[in-house]
């Protein structure tokens, strides 16, 4: 089994390669009724694609999104949605070096193993070029989450950038999209700006850790032990390419709590409850609890160096590699639509078997319970 798709009732198929003629996605399970434009996708593909900046690898790539199916009138029919994005800049020449070598931190030896073949020009289906089209299906979900949940949003930001983090006294909002590394702090985005100059000269790169938050998601959504939102929150960012880590709430920090610091105690509010702290990051046993959900995911450093490298090449000989061609020195910089996208993914499928099961919350608390 091949496992190019995720999901339980809205489920996401991606296809295609790097260096092919398109990659994309089918989407399936999507309601009916939602409003869906290719100009409504755009901006989340825009949000991701390559050659923005001197940060990010220099290909040039439109990204424009293209729908061929499931919608008619500006409207989803219930249908499969089929989305393409066609490939316009490939170099596949830059990767002709590679083709009898194994590039370090790279998939193309596991691959090989495994299938015994491969396709080197930029890695094929293991290339973060992939992305693109989970980013387009995650427009999909974004565009019903906000005809069913119109309250809901979804964002991230990048909040460590190798040894350096942010200052989360200094985080603000308005400041992500100001600067080219989604960063809400000012002040350390210059910090970065200034040690990424560094390592992009040298031809080196370095990891980065990025933070997805969803607000207005309702108490409920998750299932106790096998389909944990959690699980399948975790599950969906490490799926990404370069991830190697990802954590909810207080995540690993939770460790060096006492159980009196970590617990989110519960008061009753004119709304519902209310918790004095996030330390569970929206999740209790598996469900949502209606507070914020916080999930953080580390990407490892772009294995694309021009650094050299020891290797082995097919024949198994021992050699050097400098892999050529256009990189990000830091990848974990166009994470951050990747994640926002996988997180809207997860919470509509969440969002659709909740109903599915329940009908929608059933267990009321306070004066209405008696009702």
């Amino acid at each position: 089994m091949s496992y190019n798709s995720f999901g339980h009732i809205f489920r996401v198929t991606t296809w295609g390669e790097s260096h092919g003629p398109a990659l994309g996605a089918t989407v399936d399970g999507c309601p009916p009724g939602v409003p869906l434009t290719e100009a409504l996708l755009q901006p989340w593909l825009d949000a991701r694609k390559p050659g923005q900046n001197k940060y990010t690898t220099q290909r040039r790539e439109p990204d424009q999104v293209e729908i061929l199916s499931g919608v008619f009138e500006g409207q989803t029919t219930g249908t499969p949605i089929q989305l393409m994005i066609r490939n316009t800049d490939q170099r596949s020449k830059d990767y002709g070096d590679i083709a009898q070598k194994f590039r370090p931190g790279h998939a193309d030896i596991t691959y090989w193993q495994k299938y015994g073949i491969r396709d080197y020009r930029g890695g094929g289906r293991s290339s973060a070029r992939e992305t693109a089209a989970r980013v387009a299906a995650g427009g999909v979900a974004r565009a019903a989450l906000a005809t069913l949940l119109p309250g809901i949003a979804i964002r991230g930001a990048m909040v460590r950038m190798g040894p350096h983090g942010i200052d989360p006294a200094r985080w603000d909002w308005h400041e992500v999209p100001r600067n080219p590394f989604w960063c809400p702090d000012a002040a350390t985005a210059a910090e970065w700006a200034e040690a990424l100059d560094g390592l992009r000269k040298s031809g080196n790169s370095v990891g980065a850790v990025i933070e997805i938050r969803a607000s207005g998601v309702p108490a409920g959504l998750g299932a106790p032990v096998y389909a944990k939102l959690d699980t399948e929150i975790a599950a969906a960012m490490m799926s990404i390419n370069a991830v190697k880590g990802v954590e909810i709430g207080a995540g690993m920090a939770a460790a060096e709590l006492t159980g009196t610091e970590n617990a989110d105690e519960i008061t009753m509010g004119p709304d519902g409850p209310e918790y004095s702290s996030n330390h569970a990051g929206g999740i209790l046993g598996g469900i949502s609890t209606g507070q914020e959900i916080v999930a953080r995911f580390a990407v490892k450093p772009t294995s694309s160096i021009l650094s050299p490298r020891r290797t082995i090449t097919l024949e198994g000989e021992e050699t050097e590699i400098v892999t050529k061609g256009r990189h990000d020195p830091c990848v974990g910089i166009r994470a951050v639509p990747v994640g926002e996208a996988m997180m809207a993914c997860v919470l509509l499928d969440h969002l659709l078997l909740h109903r599915g099961q329940t009908g929608g919350n059933r267990g009321r608390i306070g004066p209405q319970a008696a009702g």
